[in-house]
């Protein structure tokens, strides 16, 4: 297996609210190796989006993290000074967030906001800087890319937005790439051309990539990898096929079930899983998803189950009623 390349060991985000603290993530692990592709995939509110704002360091001043480790290319980063650390993520790391019109500045030209994200190279000419904003858009599919640069981004469409923007995270050539959401505010014509494109961005540049989504359909067409996250931490990770073939979590299992069939019954309501997230159950002293699985006995809702390998390696789950 080729070398690590993001570390995530039992992380821990909380906010500070009033006099005390809501923790949003709790025991969240992860680990990235090179030209790996991960999709991290939940329901809203399971903690996938404000582990990654995490590790890119995005998140506000009220914000606390704490982790056994959170290491890129084997260096701490809650051990490096803010400088050093906006360096070496600035270096490695890029993100495509879900709304392209949110991460995008009205007021400002592409070519000056793709110019931007080349601040380390600080040597460039106005001319270099052109050909390689210009090419950055080409190589994402762009049409008339040189006219593009001119352009502001109400002119273009949500698709061409978030092409940019791909292009955007990309010109500094970073080695891991986390993609937030980034088809969900696409139609679903446009949502497969996106998938495609990071694709084929992440073999040809070999790229490591965090693909973070709600949808099993997504994770399935573009990972090789899937981690399974609920109530602020992961509770399956497995590769993609062992995982589809054969679910061990029951909240994988529930999550599965859910999926349309087009050979299903037709009529009557799609299949949902019983209750509802708890945001609360990111502080449970027992396994978080008891109160909604129909396996949970007196031991899963007093006991929190590890994440440990399961089915052989190298699966993982938390679950007591997984064998070993």
């Amino acid at each position: 297996m080729s070398a690590a390349l993001l570390e995530i060991r039992d992380l821990c985000v909380a906010y500070r609210h009033g006099a005390g603290e809501r923790r949003v993530v709790r025991g969240f692990d992860l680990v990235v190796r090179e030209r790996e592709c991960v999709c991290v995939v939940g329901e809203s509110g399971s903690g996938k989006t404000q582990a990654c704002l995490a590790a890119l360091g995005l998140l506000p001043p009220n914000a606390r993290v704490t982790a056994a480790r959170l290491a890129l290319d084997g260096r701490d980063l809650l051990a490096l000074a803010p400088r050093a650390r906006r360096e070496l993520c600035g270096a490695g790391l890029g993100a495509v967030f879900q709304d392209p019109l949110a991460a995008l500045d009205p007021y400002r030209t592409i070519g000056a906001q793709l110019a931007e994200s080349l601040w380390r190279e600080r040597d460039l000419s106005a001319a270099a800087l052109d050909e390689r904003c210009t090419a950055a858009l080409d190589e994402v599919g762009l049409r008339e890319p040189r006219e593009l640069l001119r352009a502001h981004p109400h002119q273009l469409s949500g698709g061409m937005r978030q092409r940019v923007q791909i292009a955007m995270a990309l010109l500094p050539r970073p080695r891991l790439l986390f993609a937030d959401e980034p088809t969900t505010a696409l139609d679903v014509t446009l949502q497969a051309q996106v998938l495609e494109l990071l694709a084929r961005l992440q073999r040809e540049r070999g790229l490591a990539l965090v693909f973070v989504t709600h949808s099993l359909g997504v994770a399935a067409r573009i990972a090789a990898r899937i981690a399974v996250a609920y109530a602020g931490r992961i509770v399956e990770d497995a590769p993609a096929r062992e995982l589809f073939a054969r679910p061990l979590h029951p909240y994988t299992r529930a999550l599965l079930a859910c999926v349309p069939r087009l050979d299903g019954p037709r009529g009557g309501d799609l299949p949902s899983i019983a209750g509802a997230p708890d945001a609360r159950a990111v502080d449970a002293d027992g396994c978080a998803f008891a109160p909604r699985c129909e396996l949970a006995n007196d031991r899963c809702r007093r006991e929190r189950p590890l994440l440990e390998v399961r089915g052989g390696a190298p699966r993982t789950a938390a679950c007591h009623e997984v064998a070993p």
